[in-house]
């Protein structure tokens, strides 16, 4: 099987590629990867939101299966640039599903928590519950969902939240450096999710393309937390000194609105392939440990 990545640079990226070479996830084996040719494009080399460049680069690679892991991911800075977010996080997805089913390759397309505004809601979001993202990153992230559905009848749209990873930028890092140079920071608690492990859900994805389960998926972290939580959690596995702090969203303001309840059930994973996610804080004690 031959596996195109895009974005393969980004945090999720980086994660299929050290399971494929390895053959071994943290929460499992997968030795059939370890089989698997696969090649990695990033944005200097590929630029999803031009047609004409995915369809010669998909014509020339040939591969059995595209995971998308692309995006427009600085949710404020789309709200500033939503041509930018609309040319990568719809046209891009769009593309990749015409160029895809044109070749006859399954397509995964990697998308967010954040179609949702979870406004008066308690109860996990499941993948048949509606839409209704707040921000441009998760407006045209679900219009990058839609094109997908309607262009390519071989996909995968996983929907994840919360994500952190060994590479790249991500609140894990974020915390941990301020943490060590202030005395106490302040972080919101009343928006709540499902921090997410980038192996975890890199493993998920490539038990995916074994099937032809194709559908909607949530893949996150089990359990749910406040970013206040989970900042508190970081402070204390890095073994940091530096207080947190809460605070409602209207104290913090950003120019997007986050969803006030954005956590996600796995429940297409539970009656599929199976959901081997961990528990969002095992999976945060384990990636600082290893950052150790």
């Amino acid at each position: 099987m031959k596996i195109l990545i895009t974005g393969g640079k980004g945090q999720l990226g980086n994660e299929l590629l050290r399971i494929i070479k390895s053959g071994q996830a943290e929460i499992g084996s997968l030795e059939k990867a370890k089989e698997y040719e696969v090649v990695s494009y990033d944005v200097d080399k590929l630029d999803i939101s031009n047609l004409n460049k995915v369809r010669e680069i998909l014509n020339l690679e040939k591969p059995n299966v595209v995971i998308n892991c692309a995006a427009c991911t600085n949710v404020d800075g789309c709200e500033s640039n939503e041509e930018l977010a609309f040319k990568v996080n719809s046209l891009g997805p769009r593309n990749l599903a015409i160029i895809s089913e044109e070749i006859n390759a399954k397509l995964v397309q990697v998308s967010t928590d954040y179609v949702f505004s979870g406004e008066e809601r308690e109860v996990p979001f499941r993948e048949y519950d509606l839409t209704s993202p707040y921000s441009v990153y998760g407006k045209t992230k679900l219009m990058g969902e839609e094109f997908v559905r309607q262009y390519s009848k071989k996909a995968f749209i996983v929907r994840t939240s919360w994500l952190y990873g060994y590479v790249g930028h991500n609140f894990v890092y974020t915390m941990r450096r301020l943490g060590s140079e202030k005395e106490f920071l302040t972080v919101v608690n009343d928006q709540k999710g499902n921090p997410t492990h980038a192996n975890d859900l890199a493993y998920h994805i490539l038990k995916l393309i074994e099937t032809e389960e194709y559908g909607i998926y949530h893949c996150t972290g089990k359990g749910e937390c406040t970013w206040y939580d989970f900042a508190k959690k970081i402070m204390e596995l890095s073994k940091l000194n530096c207080e947190v702090r809460p605070c409602t969203s209207e104290e913090f303001k950003t120019p997007a609105k986050r969803p006030e309840y954005s956590s996600l059930d796995n429940m297409m994973l539970r009656c599929t392939i199976g959901d081997e996610m961990r528990n969002w804080e095992e999976a945060i004690e384990s990636f600082i440990k290893k950052l150790k």
